[in-house]
């Protein structure tokens, strides 16, 4: 049975996103995410997912300026300190949610750029990340996004994520498979995921899901859902889904899909 988690960075923005929480759990989730935690002390947020009997199911590594435009650090030459101390923040914010996956974006690349230099960081940069990260249990995922949405940015497929993970080797390095990004770049969804869910290495960590092509509720749009999360069911997958759309109007109200699902389990 699929188990969904509310994106509250971009669900419920009719709330103050300290009372998202409560928002979500009334809808009747069990578990949330968002992309950066680091506006609010860890202890009040996890008050609020203690208060709404919430888990915390991911976040994302500090990404550098995000307001500059910048989507992640990870594969940039020359800031690999600042990576550094952005890991370590973020997994002080794991200990203090509880999360046992942590997103961490790659970056941008200028058509320009060496692309060998940034894999270069981009992996040793991975190494380094799941290293600090397993000790607590914690799983660190890499996101194919297309270059539609986010211009430049360095990983796009799901097979050069796959590779990037066998190459690093760490047992708690995955891949975060966003279905929306996926049909984008690619198509071919349920191929993808019966190729990578059971790899021996790598493989699926999380999973997220968005309407395509106008990013809005998963029950419109060139996407079969229904039919893809039978068959993540299928394939043994356990984590959380995670809800990352932009709904079409107010949050609650485009929930319709959602509440099969509730009902089931």
């Amino acid at each position: 049975m699929p188990r969904f988690a509310a994106n509250l960075s971009m669900m419920y923005n009719e709330h103050a996103f300290l009372d998202r929480f409560a928002a979500a759990a009334k809808d009747g989730f069990k578990a949330v995410e968002f992309l950066f935690p680091y506006e609010f002390a860890a202890a009040d947020i996890k008050s609020r997912l203690q208060e709404n009997g919430l888990t915390q199911a991911l976040f994302n590594a500090p990404p550098g300026d995000w307001a500059a435009g910048e989507r992640g650090i990870a594969s940039l030459p020359g800031r690999e300190d600042e990576f550094r101390r952005a890991l370590d923040k973020a997994l002080e914010y794991t200990a203090a949610l509880g999360n046992d996956r942590l997103h961490v974006m790659a970056g941008l690349i200028a058509p320009d750029q060496p692309r060998e230099k940034h894999r270069e960081v981009y992996l040793k940069n991975l190494e380094i990340a799941a290293s600090a990260a397993k000790p607590a249990g914690v799983t660190i995922v890499i996101e194919p996004i297309n270059t539609r949405d986010i211009p430049g940015f360095f990983l796009n497929r799901q097979d050069d994520a796959q590779a990037i993970c066998d190459e690093v080797g760490a047992t708690n390095l995955q891949v975060q498979f966003d279905c929306y990004h996926c049909q984008i770049v690619e198509g071919d969804l349920a191929v993808k995921l019966k190729r990578d869910m059971k790899r021996p290495n790598a493989g699926i960590g999380h999973i997220q899901i968005a309407g395509v092509p106008e990013r809005h509720e998963p029950d419109i749009g060139e996407l079969n859902y229904p039919y893809l999360f039978d068959l993540i069911d299928s394939l043994g997958y356990t984590g959380w889904i995670g809800c990352e759309y932009r709904p079409r109007a107010a949050t609650s109200d485009g929930l319709g899909w959602l509440k099969p699902y509730l009902q089931t389990a």
